[in-house]
């Protein structure tokens, strides 16, 4: 198993995932090429988000009329959402830890999907803070 750190989490990636940067995102994929995870990362500079302000990031924007539901991901908590849009399987989360808040999304063609959400699943439970709550 792999780990992957960056400033401010880590998490475990299987041999057969591979992981870089791109800007402000990390992608992280598998190697047959099925889909995607990307994660971006805001963090504060003081105080810490709660649930209250990731369900207000969840209610804003396209996706504000998606089914969401309560996750947990490793030291992470917050929402997940999923959706089939033009011709790709989307799973989405919205979660933090004190003062992080993560976007994650999982993309992969319509066909393929559901073929790796156990693999998601269990990489995503896998994230752990790596600074100390402020």
């Amino acid at each position: 198993m792999n780990v992957l750190e960056t400033e401010w989490w880590s998490v475990a990636l299987p041999p057969e995932w591979w992981a870089e940067s791109e800007g402000e995102s990390i992608l992280i994929g598998d190697r047959d090429g099925v889909g995607c995870i990307e994660l971006s990362t805001l963090r504060r500079d003081t105080g810490a988000f709660d649930a209250e302000a990731v369900a207000a990031v969840a209610r804003s924007g396209e996706d504000a009329a998606l089914p969401w539901r309560a996750v947990q991901l490793g030291d992470f908590a917050g929402l997940a959402s999923a959706l089939v849009e033009d011709g790709a399987a989307v799973r989405q989360w919205i979660v933090c830890s004190g003062a992080l808040l993560l976007f994650i999304t999982y993309s992969c063609d319509e066909e393929n999907g559901g073929l790796d959400d156990a693999a998601v699943d269990a990489l995503l439970d896998t994230l752990v803070v790596a600074i100390p709550e402020e």
